[in-house]
């Protein structure tokens, strides 16, 4: 068992400069103190680790081992604080996000270009995921927060912040211009070739679960793994794409695709930051928070 951690660290400096008046110095304190230490650590180890000259100290064969020893320890501690304030001043760290393909580009971009401005020196991981395969990331400690879109099931300790309104459509191109204007009912879908994101996406459930409740059962024609990719086979004319009106903005702005209108507005929903408050989160990551919620 150490018992005075303070000898070992007068011990390391005196061998370093390789002298008491050295040491003395670096600790700031006096050379009597320093002597005094040097004595204690020997007669607790029952060693002798200086020899002692007119022309000054020198370690001993004993003094050489301990040495080699206490300098990795103790430059491994030095090395340990200077990263430690490289964090606190944001110098050095790392942020894990989770993040779907969709929260990244739609809101979560523009922030991590912003912060990576101020803090280059920060490294910066996206898990990319779904909002179920983020939330599991974040209660596993994967995350340090994540970025999600609604609906999603609360979990105890799990803080939610919606940041972003986002909007559900079912946008078709110029195969299907017959529905163009028209005020549809949603039951009409049951008829259309429907294109949807495969898999459990919160998008995917919102919707089926959405036109479920107005009696509507649906079966897609094409199940995709991304919103770009319905994008494009709307563009196509292979079905109908059902996509967070986002993805679709460039081609519904030129008139290439069109929004299907309905007698019932499907309700938006939105972008949510998601945090576990049972867990600390780095420094580099609380700031990339207050920059989002600023």
């Amino acid at each position: 068992m150490i018992e005075n951690l303070e000898y070992y660290k007068t011990f390391y400096y005196v061998a370093k400069t390789g002298s008491i008046t050295g040491a003395a110095a670096e600790l700031m304190v006096s050379q009597p103190a320093v002597s005094q230490a040097v004595h204690q650590l020997e007669k607790s180890l029952e060693v002798t680790l200086f020899n002692r000259s007119s022309r000054g100290i020198k370690l001993t064969q004993e003094g050489e081992l301990l040495y080699r020893y206490v300098s990795k320890g103790y430059e491994t501690i030095e090395l340990g604080q200077q990263r430690l304030k490289q964090m606190l001043h944001l110098d050095a760290g790392e942020v894990r996000i989770g993040a779907s393909d969709m929260t990244l580009r739609f809101f979560l971009l523009p922030y991590l270009e912003k912060f990576h401005e101020l803090y280059p020196n920060i490294k910066v991981t996206v898990t990319n995921g779904p909002t179920p395969e983020t939330l599991r990331s974040l209660m596993d400690g994967q995350i340090d927060f994540g970025v999600v879109s609604t609906p999603f099931e609360n979990q105890p300790g799990i803080d939610s912040m919606p940041v972003k309104e986002i909007a559900d459509t079912f946008v078709a191109g110029r195969r299907f211009t017959q529905y163009k204007n028209r005020m549809l009912g949603f039951e009409e879908l049951e008829h259309l070739p429907l294109i949807f994101l495969e898999g459990q996406t919160s998008t995917s459930n919102y919707i089926r679960d959405f036109l479920k409740k107005n009696n509507v059962e649906i079966h897609p024609e094409f199940e995709l793994a991304t919103s770009d990719m319905i994008v494009q086979f709307a563009l196509r004319n292979l079905g109908v794409g059902c996509v967070v009106k986002d993805f679709a903005k460039e081609y519904l702005d030129t008139g290439i695709l069109f929004e299907l209108r309905f007698n019932k507005i499907i309700p938006h929903r939105n972008f949510n930051v998601v945090k576990d408050n049972t867990h600390a989160m780095s420094i580099a990551s609380s700031k990339l928070l207050e920059l989002i919620r600023s």
